[in-house]
């Protein structure tokens, strides 16, 4: 067990006054959000696409097939669709197309003017084969700039150093979003940009963008949109999750895995089609394909992690960088495989499918540990690569993958051993007489949680176990009530889900857990979730 012993005995007023510590300032209101045309090219890039509505030209969004980079191009259809104005669409398919505005997209598209949303900033030979075709290329993108940019007619990134955006920790869709509000303006449009909260605010936190300043602020009103959005998928959303409010962890853990499992298993364009959706019929239809490739996904990410967690167990010393390979590992996958072994062993993680004599994989990182630039230094082991501090994706050869691997472990002992450290947020310790319904309402002030306001985390040392019950249709669930101590008489229950606890012999037990709310026959309580046992 870690040492604990400087954390503080917190009780309701000191608690806040910690989380209170997290923010600079008040939140930010909507209209305080900055100008969009502080986004360095953004006027320039929606003259560019005001032009081409009003030549009638043909325009073309290409956006990417994760979360943020789909909700990105749902953004564009629906702001489209307002005007009205044709839109092509193309999202890469992440099997036969690779990742991003690429040749072989290129090959696919008859168009005058491309945007891309969530991707683009590293593709030069795109950007040249654009110039010879004649057509006009802008790019929207909020991944880490190489030291050569694409020669495009705009782009539109807050991480260029030319960019005097005052917030540059924003995901892909915020930028397209953020540009279509200086196009609004071009085309003096009377669309509500607050309308598309409710896809934007999906976007933020699957990205897992710092939920600070102006994110904070779109989360917050993006949750209140999807409440009150007569949006299709927004009311499938809504219904599927039934409860009130919603939460950023439940886009976190529920809708954004779905999201997501199109473009990991079989095509984002099923995603699309449900954030799209004209009606509720058509939404649903989507959001059921969507379940079914989730339950496929969380199959095949649970058999990949048992046998990446066996590779790294065989080996005869943990590396400081983890980097595990295999050839029947299916790459739609392998990212949220690199997060469970960097949970495991507390280490980054670099997880790669093998196919056709190629490495495709997945980076993720923790502490302070920056995978992108670690990878940068190590690229001429690479074909390709990208990201930002704490995930990125990269191709290599397979027989480059060893040398790969001892490259960046040698770069690795540079760095500081403090900043492998995990950032454990145990915030201190509370007495379980303060649990109760005031806490659980000081705690939801904070909402929303997530990247950089990471839901509290509390520890609880030698409670005394009154009771262990299972739970679900396979028990495979434990409720557990609890006390302070022998002689106390109030009770509270830690819930553990996917876990089957057994009393121990001394009937005690030191964890650390989240609270939250336990909504039951209109009954409110609050409950204790289990996060990790001593």
């Amino acid at each position: 067990m870690r040492n604990f012993d400087n954390l503080p005995i917190l009780n309701k007023s000191t608690l806040f006054e910690l989380l209170s510590s997290r923010f600079d300032a008040e939140d930010k209101k909507l209209s305080q959000i900055p100008d969009p045309a502080l986004l360095y090219d953004a006027s320039k890039a929606a003259k560019k696409i005001a032009d081409a509505i009003r030549d009638k030209k043909r325009i073309t969004v290409v956006g990417d097939y994760d979360v943020d980079g789909i909700s990105a191009t749902a953004i564009m259809v629906d702001f489209f669709r307002q005007i009205p104005y044709p839109l092509d669409t193309i999202i890469p398919n992440r099997f036969s197309d690779g990742y991003g505005v690429s040749p072989n997209i290129l090959n696919r598209v008859d168009t005058d003017l491309i945007i891309t949303v969530d991707n683009g900033i590293s593709a030069i030979e795109a950007a040249e084969i654009c110039k010879q075709r004649g057509i006009e290329l802008i790019i929207t993108d909020h991944h880490t700039p190489p030291e050569i940019l694409p020669d495009a007619y705009a782009i539109v990134n807050p991480k260029l150093s030319e960019c005097c955006y005052p917030f540059e920790e924003i995901c892909g869709a915020q930028v397209a979003w953020l540009l279509l509000g200086l196009l609004k303006k071009e085309l003096n449009l009377s669309i509500d940009m607050r309308s598309f909260l409710d896809i934007l605010c999906i976007a933020i936190i699957a990205d897992i963008m710092p939920l600070k300043d102006i994110n904070r602020t779109l989360v917050k009103e993006g949750l209140k949109v999807l409440m009150n959005s007569k949006r299709p998928s927004s009311i499938i959303m809504k219904d599927f999750l039934n409860k009130n409010p919603i939460t950023s962890e439940d886009i976190a853990f529920q809708i954004a895995p779905r999201i997501n499992s199109a473009g990991r298993l079989e095509d984002a364009s099923i995603a699309l089609e449900f954030l799209t959706a004209n009606s509720t019929n058509q939404a649903y239809k989507q959001f059921e394909r969507l379940n079914s490739l989730n339950e496929q996904r969380r199959e095949s990410e649970a058999q990949t992690t048992k046998e990446a967690i066996e590779m790294v167990e065989s080996l005869p010393d943990i590396p400081q960088i983890i980097v595990v390979a295999h050839e029947d590992w299916h790459e739609g996958v392998v990212g949220i495989v690199a997060s469970r072994l960097v949970e495991r062993f507390e280490r980054p993680s670099i997880v790669l499918s093998i196919k056709d004599g190629m490495a495709k994989g997945s980076a993720r990182s923790l502490g302070d540990v920056n995978i992108f630039e670690l990878i940068k230094e190590n690229s001429s082991h690479l074909s390709k690569f990208g990201g930002h501090k704490m995930a990125a994706g990269l191709l290599l050869e397979e027989i480059k993958i060893d040398n790969f691997r001892d490259a960046i472990n040698k770069t690795a002992q540079n760095i500081e051993p403090n900043d492998f450290l995990p950032k454990e947020s145990v915030l201190g310790i509370l007495d379980i007489e303060d649990i109760d319904l005031e806490l659980l309402a000081l705690l939801e002030s904070f909402e929303p949680f997530g990247e950089a306001n990471s839901r509290p985390k509390f520890l609880l040392k030698d409670a005394q176990i009154v009771d262990i019950k299972l739970m679900g249709s396979d028990k495979s669930h434990s409720k557990v009530t609890l006390k302070k101590s022998q002689n106390t008489i109030k009770t509270v229950e830690l819930v553990a889900f996917r876990t089957v606890l057994e009393m121990p012999k001394d009937k005690k037990i030191s964890c650390n857990y989240t609270i939250s709310k336990n909504e039951f026959n209109s009954k409110v309580s609050v409950q204790l979730l289990l996060n990790k046992i001593y």
